[in-house]
């Protein structure tokens, strides 16, 4: 779907159709395109009249996972993601936006519905300062409230990784692993995205390109600011995780040894035991022991009883049990 924004003579409104006049050197008008789910329509549109290069069409039409920037002659291509709200509660997933950004327009393609995008199409007609302000302005607030869309999710995911931490800590269980291995992956998708995305927003504020005014830069240093706690809580959770799993690997090998030690003690008292029931339970008579049968009985009873609490005291003594 394409959706496109004018503004000309100090009024936004949505047109229908782009006007090649727009992209002429004297014309004044600003314009806002959005490509949502594109097509060959909307592919068609980047090569017939903005003229884009081959590349950066393919990327944009296509699914880069890590985000990046790129100067070309007469425009700039960013990739950036945001958080993928309808995500379920277990995964942590992020989508792309494309950009191509100029003095006089804004491209944004995108599959799919994007938070940010969608506030400010519906914000700009209704608020003409916005488009009226600079091309590099619209960029900043749709990127800063992709950025702002972050604290949630990962505040989700910061009580996610609590909860297992505590629940480690209390009544550590098996299942535990296969959550946190969950998280790791989770907080893996977290730090793919916002490093790199952290980078091209410092380039930005840096003023590297021309198309990025001083005025705007020292907003999109705000935005760094926000990706850089960002980065540092993902390389905190990241830490945290990996403490969790070497616990849990830890209590499950302990859980292991204690239960080995339980049964090697059982081994050990009964060994005894079965050596005296094989000497006198043989079908033979043994004059030298006292007593007929009973008493046979009672005093092989109680010699292994006698032998089985000896070797659990020593046990105790050495504090093996």
């Amino acid at each position: 779907m394409i959706t496109i924004l004018a503004h000309e003579n100090g009024k936004t409104h949505h047109v229908d159709q782009l006007n090649p006049a727009w992209l002429q050197p004297g014309s004044s008008v600003k314009f806002w395109v959005d490509l949502s789910g594109p097509g060959a329509e909307e592919g068609q549109l980047l090569v017939s009249y903005f003229h884009f290069h081959e590349l950066a069409i393919e990327d944009a039409l296509g699914e880069i996972l890590q985000p990046k920037i790129e100067p070309y002659d007469g425009y700039l291509y960013l990739v950036l993601h945001g958080i993928d709200f309808k995500a379920s509660e277990h995964k942590f997933a992020t989508h792309e936006v494309d950009f191509f950004l100029n003095e006089r327009y804004l491209v944004t393609v995108h599959d799919g519905f994007s938070r940010s995008i969608a506030r400010y199409l519906d914000i700009c007609p209704k608020n003409d300062f916005i488009l009226g302000e600079g091309i590099d302005a619209l960029l900043h607030r749709i990127v800063d409230s992709m950025v702002d869309n972050y604290a949630p999710e990962v505040e989700q995911l910061e009580d996610r990784i609590d909860a297992i931490e505590q629940r480690v800590f209390d009544r550590p269980a098996s299942e535990d692993i296969k959550t946190i291995l969950r998280l790791k992956q989770d907080v893996a998708s977290l730090r793919r995205v916002v490093t790199p995305q952290r980078d091209v927003i410092g380039r930005l504020a840096r003023r590297e390109f021309g198309f990025v005014t001083e005025a705007i830069s020292y907003r999109f240093r705000d935005v760094y600011d926000h990706l850089v706690r960002l980065s540092e809580e993902s390389n905190l959770f990241h830490d945290r995780l990996t403490g969790l799993l070497d616990a849990q690997l830890s209590f499950t090998s302990n859980r292991l040894n204690e239960v080995m030690k339980v049964l090697t003690i059982l081994s050990t008292v009964f060994m005894p035991m079965t050596v005296l029931t094989g000497v006198w339970g043989m079908n033979i008579h043994l004059p030298s022991f006292p007593g007929g049968e009973t008493t046979q009985f009672l005093w092989v009873c109680g010699l292994m009883a006698l032998v089985s609490g000896g070797l659990l005291a020593y046990f105790k003594w050495r504090r093996w049990w």
